[in-house]
This record gives structure tokens, sequence and C-alpha cells, in this order.
């Protein structure tokens, strides 16, 4: 079960989220959705629900204001600011950190995973572990060398230009890092099985560095 709550308003504009999992978790791992998708989304949901089975509580971020996603639909002027967008991640990692001591990770899907690095980067005591789902990371630039969480970067294996994007930014970071190809899946995991792949990759690498 989720429940609808607002990331602080005192400091930006007011974003919202969904909480869900256990409430005496392991760690709790924020979602940072990509372009065109949002807190709603079904496929992170699906992964959070397997999170919340292994321990870990979730908190499924919405990057964009409503007014904000309703021009972005129509000119896509906010979805690759990615600084933006990791500036808000951090803002709900700063509120998190307030009423929560648990391991905070980040699980980052298209241009979010780009916003969950920058976050990493910006909060290197706070962020235990990051992983992307058909991320593009090589967005985060020159985050990317800052970022001290460990990272996991799963990438289907038909998704051949991200596959070559994910490759370049892992090169770039300093931090221990995994690249995971789930053969035959596409850039949206839709496959059968494929998006079970995904959750139990990102369960085992938060279960392992947030534990």
């Amino acid at each position: 079960m989720f429940r609808d709550i607002i990331i602080d308003p005192t400091s930006g504009p007011e974003l919202h989220a969904s909480r869900g999992g256990p409430e005496e978790a392991q760690g709790v791992v924020v979602f940072a959705h990509g372009s065109g998708s949002s807190r709603h989304s079904r496929r992170n949901r699906h992964v959070a629900g397997v999170l919340h089975a292994a321990g870990f509580s979730s908190l499924l971020l919405d990057l964009l204001t409503t007014d904000e996603e309703e021009v972005d639909l129509r000119t896509g002027e906010h979805r690759f600011d990615i600084e933006m967008l990791g500036r808000r991640v951090i803002r709900a990692i700063d509120c998190l950190r307030l009423e929560e001591t648990a391991p905070i990770g980040l699980f980052g899907a298209s241009t979010g995973a780009a916003a969950a690095l920058i976050a990493a980067a910006g909060r290197p005591e706070e962020v235990s572990a990051v992983v992307s789902r058909g991320g593009r990371p090589d967005l985060a630039g020159e985050a990317l060398p800052l970022v001290r969480a460990p990272t996991l970067l799963i990438v289907g294996g038909r998704d051949t230009t991200v596959i070559g994007m994910n490759t370049d930014a892992r090169s770039m970071m300093a931090v221990e890092t995994s690249l995971e190809i789930v053969a035959g899946a596409t850039h949206l995991f839709e496959e059968p099985g494929a998006l079970d792949v995904v959750a139990d990759l990102a369960a085992a690498w938060f279960r392992r560095h947030m534990v």
C-alpha cells in the first residue's frame, strides 16, 4: 500500500510523492522517474513491491509539479533540465533525513537516473547505493566522478544505444559499479519476466550496500 505525501513546500515547489513498504525498514529507496512518468508508474511500483518484500520502504517521487508536467508534455523543456531534477531529488533526501535514520538508496529510470546520480554526488554522506534502470547516467556529466555510492546500471540487451551510454558513463565513475544486461529486454523492460529480473537485481544490490 502507498500513501501520498507532499515534499516540504517551504524549500521549493510543491512536489508530490508516495510512501510505501514496511514501517521498520532496513532502508528507504527514493525512486526518480523519467520523463513522461510519475509516482504512479506501474513499472516502478512493481519494483518497489519487490523491495518492500525484501525489507525496504520506498518513496516514489514526482520530479515535476503538475503545472510543469503539463508544460513539459507540450514542449519537453523540463525533462532534460537534469540539474534541476537532481536538486529535487536532494530535497527529497533532505526531507527524509529529518525523520529517517535508516540508510537511503536511489533508484532512477531513464533521465531520472541522471538526477539520482547528481543527488548522490551532492549528498555523498547520505546516499548508500544507486540503481539505474534503462537510465541515462551520461546526462549526469561532471557529477559522475563525484559519486561515492556504489552504483548498479541495468540495461536491456536490445537497448543497444543506451548500453553504450551506460558503458561510457561507467568509465567516468571512480566508485564500485556494475553493468547488468538483461537479455532480450528493450528500453522499458516490457518483455515477460524482464522487470522481475530488474527488481531482483536491485533488491540484491541494495541488500549488499544498505543493510
